[in-house]
């Protein structure tokens, strides 16, 4: 997937706002590529695409919900310092059904795993940027994947926080029962990851 610069302004508009299940997406665009995506409360709004690249993030997503292996194609271009590009590239490749713990990332990009988190928090395409992917040690969920609305914490300090009874690790499985809805407006960027992976076909728990 191919992560490149971008002069996007986040304050612009979205074009286009997505009810699934977990939250309602904003996706905004540049006309040419995907800018932004952002987790909202799921009693947001829906807003019809106002272009096509908006309307093709829109299939993307949906054909994401019917298949979770289904791997996205629609151009990006996020905003964020070259490290952080270099960051969202490595876990772009990472595909579903897998993970990679903040240490493991960084100890390949030769960082620390406190600036992957940083990174994790910072992605400005939230969900197609998969950071969900990305795990605490012990598959434990401290951390976040992407922007969220006001709903969510976003500080540095919010992606270290870990459970107070970290979960064990995560495993694999290809049947899964489906996955409940999350309750409106009580989202948390813990219960959105969770949402997403067990989606994905993670079983926690050994």
């Amino acid at each position: 997937m191919n992560v490149s610069r971008a002069p996007a302004d986040d304050a612009a508009p979205f074009q286009a706002r997505m009810r699934t299940p977990f939250a309602t997406l904003g996706i905004a665009t540049d006309g040419r590529a995907i800018t932004r995506v952002e987790y909202l409360a799921p009693s947001e709004p829906g807003q019809a695409p106002a272009d096509a690249v908006a309307e093709r993030a829109v299939r993307e997503v949906e054909r994401y919900l019917d298949d979770p292996a289904w791997r996205f194609t629609v151009p990006l271009v996020p905003r964020g310092t070259p490290f952080r590009r270099r960051v969202w590239e490595a876990i772009s490749a990472i595909r579903a059904g897998e993970s990679r713990t903040y240490g493991e990332l960084a100890q390949r990009l030769v960082t620390a795993p406190r600036a992957v988190g940083q990174a994790c928090g910072a992605n400005p395409i939230s969900l197609i940027i998969p950071c969900h992917r990305v795990v605490g040690r012990l598959g434990a969920l401290g951390g976040f994947m992407g922007t969220a609305g006001s709903f969510a914490p976003r500080s540095a300090d919010d992606l270290f926080v870990t459970a107070a009874t970290p979960e064990p690790a995560i495993g694999r499985s290809r049947r899964i029962a489906p996955v409940d809805p999350v309750e409106p407006d009580a989202l948390l960027p813990s219960a959105i990851k969770r949402w997403l992976l067990v989606h994905e076909g993670y079983r926690f728990g050994r």
